[in-house]
């Protein structure tokens, strides 16, 4: 940026210690080092005399530049970047210091000693993240350094906080963080040892907070089953700003029951691999939060009872329900019958075929809204589709993955009903080129294709679609699985081998979080039967004997 020889060097040697993305309090300062000015020779034709290409300016052009203008400059750097950029001179390091909102702290037990200065330099920060590196454990941030960095925190400002894998804060610690932040907006903690009680302090800390993520808590009491007894010991006050709510890989979850029932203005709430029967706790949570917009149910013992308590949420908008097996037909009627302004649908059926045409049918019937639907493992035919392509005019998305009834006849049925389809998506599907060709005069709006594992799909047919609809229509087949298995074929392996591959790779997807808390102590077990199977892969197939 035009700084001389001589200011940089000066510059240099008194810099501060370099603030990197992931600041770590007890790091050593950087060694200083010299900057020597690069001499070229040019030679001309018939010049002997030498001088530099690159001469150092006379000054430094950058002085110019407002305080605003470098601010942006910083801005638009990458963390490290930027971090170097603050050792360039004093100027430089005060701009970056008032202008940085994010800050990710290296969560060490000496972090307490340090924070007063850290804050003290960024005090414009607004998100801050505290983590704590794998195997760090009993070095990690405890409840008097907690409260130490609490202290200094600018509180007036700080609006997000994420901590991560702090196994020494307890209930204690992340109460005094909440206290010294009571502009919070968002809330994000992972792979800690606190429990549910810690959140009482945070809501009561916090009376703004909007989005609340809570992932692996190792805290939790061993109460899965009893949703009626958690509700009774522990009171959540009511949290009136609180808009999302995310649940993840908690083996007692059930304990967070009575803070979503809390929030009665809710509006997005995700439970996610979490353990313990749902069916009465989404009863509980619907009737107390019945402006929820979106809802995402994954890998959850959860049914049409459940399903069935969504219809106290007129409003719903978006439902992801993924690998939930005791969901049938019944509880996707449920839905669509009161769930009318439904606009974006995700069903994973885990190939269970619980849920098919009767289901999508009523969502036909009952929600004219849906612009996106995403089946994957389930089962549709030609008289869901028609249904859908009739009532629901808005449909622009569609995805249809591992679906063994989608064939031809249901292809040209969406090109004959579809009209504002936009982005198709098709894997694993028993479809051919006769099908496909019937997008060369159907679904006028579609713009985006996607083949993935269609054998019956030829190179030609998609070629031919591609000169058909021209203009910005695109379409993509992936067939690596047939080049996978051509080779396979010629360096000695059989199908049969490859239909076991199919079987083993369906057994590592069953291999998930257990479902209750008797399973989560088993986890280590799971983890070396993957591993099992996987080694068993290479052995089998991974070293293929030459022809």
């Amino acid at each position: 940026m035009g700084l001389s020889t001589s200011y940089l060097s000066k510059s240099s040697t008194n810099s501060p210690p370099r603030c990197s993305r992931s600041l770590s309090p007890m790091a050593p300062p950087p060694q200083p080092r010299a900057t020597v000015p690069l001499q070229v020779a040019a030679g001309g034709s018939g010049s002997s005399s030498s001088s530099s290409l690159f001469a150092p300016p006379a000054r430094d052009y950058t002085q110019d530049l407002p305080d605003k203008i470098l601010a942006l400059v910083f801005a638009s750097l990458a963390p490290a970047d930027r971090s170097a950029c603050s050792l360039v001179c004093a100027r430089w390091k005060e701009v970056d210091a008032a202008t940085r909102h994010h800050l990710s702290l290296d969560a060490r037990a000496g972090l307490g000693h340090a924070a007063p200065a850290l804050f003290a330099r960024f005090a414009a920060v607004t998100k801050l993240a505290l983590r704590s590196a794998r195997g760090s454990g009993a070095d990690s941030l405890a409840d008097d350094g907690a409260a130490a960095a609490a202290a200094a925190l600018p509180s007036d400002r700080l609006a997000r906080l994420k901590l991560r894998g702090l196994q020494q804060l307890s209930d204690t610690g992340l109460s005094s963080l909440a206290a010294a932040a009571p502009a919070l907006r968002k809330l994000s903690v992972a792979s800690c040892t606190f429990g549910p009680k810690a959140f009482v302090a945070v809501l009561q800390a916090c009376p703004l907070l909007e989005d609340l993520s809570v992932k692996r808590l190792r805290g939790l009491p061993d109460t899965a089953g009893a949703a009626s007894a958690i509700t009774e010991e522990i009171k959540f006050p009511q949290a009136l700003s609180l808009r999302s709510v995310c649940l993840k890989d908690l083996y007692s979850a059930l304990c967070f029951v009575p803070l979503v029932a809390s929030s009665p203005n809710l509006r997005t709430l995700k439970i996610l691999r979490c353990s313990g029967a749902w069916d009465l706790p989404l009863e509980v949570i619907t009737a107390r939060a019945p402006g929820l917009v979106e809802l995402h149910l994954e890998k959850l013992q959860v049914g049409d009872r459940g399903l069935a308590a969504l219809s106290a949420c007129r409003n719903l908008e978006v439902l992801f329900l993924v690998k939930t097996p005791e969901c049938t037909d019944s509880g996707i009627i449920s839905v669509a019958e009161k769930c009318h302004k439904l606009c974006k649908l995700h069903i994973d059926g885990w190939r269970t075929n619980r849920i098919g045409d009767f289901g999508l049918m009523a969502v036909a019937r009952g929600c004219p809204d849906l612009q996106e639907l995403v089946l994957i493992g389930v089962n549709p035919t030609v008289l869901s589709l028609r249904m859908l392509g009739e009532h629901c005019r808005a449909l622009e998305r569609l995805a249809l993955c591992g679906c063994e009834t989608v064939g031809d006849a249901e292809i040209i049925c969406l090109a004959e009903r579809c009209a504002a389809l936009k982005k198709l998506c098709i894997k694993g599907c028993p479809v051919s080129d006769r099908g496909m060709e019937a997008l060369n005069g159907g679904c006028p709006s579609l713009v985006k294709v996607k083949l993935k594992r269609c054998r019956g799909v030829s190179y030609e047919c998609v070629e031919s679609l591609k000169i058909t609809r021209g203009g910005s229509f695109s379409i993509s087949l992936d067939i690596v699985l047939e080049h996978d298995a051509g080779s396979a074929i010629e360096n000695g392996v059989q199908e049969t081998g490859l239909a076991q591959i199919d079987e083993l790779t369906d057994e590592m997807a069953g291999m998930d979080l257990p479902t209750n808390a008797a399973g989560a102590q088993s986890s280590t077990h799971t983890s070396n039967r993957m591993r099992s199977v996987m080694s068993m892969i290479w052995r089998r197939f991974g070293n293929p004997q030459p022809q």
